[in-house]
């Protein structure tokens, strides 16, 4: 008969808007384990498994620490509450968790501000001065002041609140009948409830014992403060990234994110990121929000697991108009679940552009081809296996559905080649990293040199400002004196003059630093390093911060419109890195705003 052996969910904390699968393990008839479902559909053995869903009631309105989300919260900022800041981000559990948290808290405060532009001291009337007595912070706990109107949602019940069941004195009401179960925000602050049982799909009789599992209070999704694009004119545009007005405009935006693969992402190597925050069923719609939210209309995105792409980001992604390109990495060295490799992905909007054509780089490949012209035979299997490192590259050639409204463009095609790669190779193998760079350039070269066609080289290169590889992007070559170039023990980067590419690239966030003053501009500066005028970091975690992810474009063809605006450490918290639970990857995203320069007449 079919036996329920164990029901487990992935994290106890359940977070509003992600959905909730329990683990359910069977016994079948035929003495099988098996994880499948069996609904009242397609029975087993005259038997079917029956799934329900309850939350806690209470009339106790319950608000949660916007910092701590799974804490519940004993201060409310007034100031917030005046400023009309959006209610949640009030909330702190502790006198030293709003203390700590000030310097990032009081952004919000002096952007309400500017938002409504009031001048004067009200702002100090307003919130009050900090670590004073006129703080404008609330006790909730003792005050008693939390009003129910500002902590109800209004939203609709996603399913019929008619069935309520009682036992030792609490009451819970029915939310769902199916396996999964994604919380709401009417769900905030209450203890969920599931049920499994085996029934009888005659009599609909329970069979055994009715397995239950009792969640943590729901948690509100943490929401990161919105990053601004920022136009290196100097002119202001917060709150612009989502604008339409690049549509008429004839710009186009790109979008570059190591997304931090779930098969990468630990709880030993990221000990400090909360357990729940660090799920894939957290992580995966945090990112698919942040992604979406920025409304790209070329997104290229790294550590792709292949899994994850057909059955997640292609399918959401499609719904919101994008058309998915993807190259997982080979796996000659990958010794895990060949279904959980990752890769690069690219996606385009489909009003915007056409897939002329898609080209696959396999480093492994050329790797092979390599040894075979310049490593003696009794070297070549040493030599593939320091070459060998699966990564691969994607390029994209699209074909724009819009014009720069320019005169001498009229009817001409606009193409775009947009480059995806990662450079995953360990930190010692300097040779390596370069090599495999270096490889990719040369062929870009090939596509340049068929094509009068602007180019994007987008990417997580595992590489810091001033490196070689980095080097070799920026500056088209490398220095024959680079220390980098020490490191070679199969000859390969060897006579250093080959090192070089003739494509014109320029980094995009170095746009930054070639402006003169506006408002945000400074700013900005200031989050680049002043040597290399590369952003300080696009990667943070406890044991490292530096930047591995860049945007490159060929400046002959292409000028930077606007840039999203760096983070800062502060912009981070202070007690933690990345990820976290606002931000789901160890990595950054970085967003660029780009227009073709008018081809000149032939």
């Amino acid at each position: 008969m079919l036996s329920v052996l164990r029901v487990h969910l992935p994290s106890d904390i359940p977070i509003v808007g992600c959905e909730l699968t329990p683990y359910v393990l069977l016994r079948r008839p035929d003495k099988a384990l098996s994880t499948e479902d069996v609904p009242e559909s397609a029975p087993s053995d005259g038997h079917f498994l029956r799934y329900k869903w309850y939350r806690i009631q209470s009339d106790k309105k319950v608000a949660v620490c916007s910092v701590h989300p799974s804490e519940q919260a004993t201060l409310q900022c007034l100031g917030c509450v005046k400023a009309k800041i959006p209610v949640a981000k009030s909330y702190h559990c502790s006198p030293k968790c709003f203390s700590d948290a000030w310097q990032h808290h009081r952004a919000l405060h002096d952007r309400a501000a500017s938002a409504v532009s009031e001048n004067g001291n009200e702002e100090e009337e307003l919130f009050g001065r900090f670590n004073s007595s006129g703080s404008g912070v609330v006790n909730t706990a003792s005050s008693g002041s939390l009003s129910s109107s500002t902590l109800t949602n209004g939203s609709v019940p996603l399913y019929p609140q008619t069935v309520t069941q009682r036992s030792g004195g609490v009451t819970w009401i029915e939310v769902g009948r199916s396996k999964t179960y994604t919380p709401s925000a009417d769900d905030i602050g209450h203890v969920l409830k599931f049920e499994c049982v085996v029934v009888d799909a005659e009599t609909k009789l329970l069979v055994g014992h009715v397995n239950t599992i009792l969640t943590s209070c729901v948690i509100p999704a943490p929401s990161p403060s919105p990053r601004r694009l920022i136009p290196v004119s100097g002119v202001d545009m917060m709150g612009n990234v989502d604008s339409d007005d690049r549509v008429s405009s004839g710009t186009f935006t790109v979008l570059s994110y190591n997304i931090l693969a779930d098969v990468y992402a630990s709880s030993e190597f990221y000990s400090y990121c909360p357990s729940w925050a660090l799920s894939w069923q957290y992580r995966r719609q945090n990112l698919l929000r942040e992604i979406v939210g920025y409304r790209a209309d070329i997104v290229c995105l790294q550590e792709v697991q292949s899994d994850h792409f057909e059955e997640f980001f292609a399918p959401e992604l499609d719904k919101h108009g994008y058309e998915a390109l993807y190259k997982k990495k080979t796996i000659e060295v990958y010794g895990g679940n060949i279904n959980t490799i990752d890769g690069c992905a690219t996606f385009f909007r489909r009003d915007r552009f056409s897939n002329v054509k898609k080209y696959e780089v396999e480093f492994n490949k050329a790797a092979q081809s390599l040894t075979e012209a310049l490593v003696p035979s009794t070297q070549k299997k040493a030599a593939l296996n320091r070459l060998v490192k699966d990564n691969v590259a994607l390029i994209a050639v699209l074909e724009a559905k819009f014009s720069n409204q320019g005169g001498d463009n009229l009817g001409k095609r606009q193409l775009l080649c947009v480059a995806n790669t990662h450079i995953n190779v360990p930190q010692d193998l300097k040779d390596v990293k370069l090599w495999q760079v270096h490889t990719l350039l040369k062929g870009l070269e090939k596509i340049a040199a068929s094509a009068d066609i602007p180019m994007l080289v987008c990417g997580d290169f595992n590489s810091v400002p001033g490196s070689a590889p980095h080097s070799l992007l920026a500056m088209g070559k490398v220095d024959t004196l680079h220390p980098d170039l020490l490191v070679d023990p199969l000859g390969i980067l060897r006579p250093p003059s080959k090192l070089a590419h003739q494509l014109l690239l320029v980094s995009a966030y170095s746009s930054f630093a070639r402006m003169g003053a506006g408002p945000g501009l400074e700013q900005q500066k200031r989050r680049l390093d002043s040597t290399t005028n590369e952003p300080l970091f696009t990667n943070c975690t406890r044991d490292f911060i530096g930047t591995l992810d860049y945007i490159f474009y060929t400046a002959d063809s292409l000028t930077v419109e606007s840039l999203l605006e760096l983070l800062d450490e502060d912009s981070l918290r202070k007690d933690t890195a990345l990820p976290s639970p606002e931000w789901s990857s160890d990595h950054i995203a970085l967003l660029a705003e780009f227009r073709c320069k008018p081809r000149p007449r032939r």
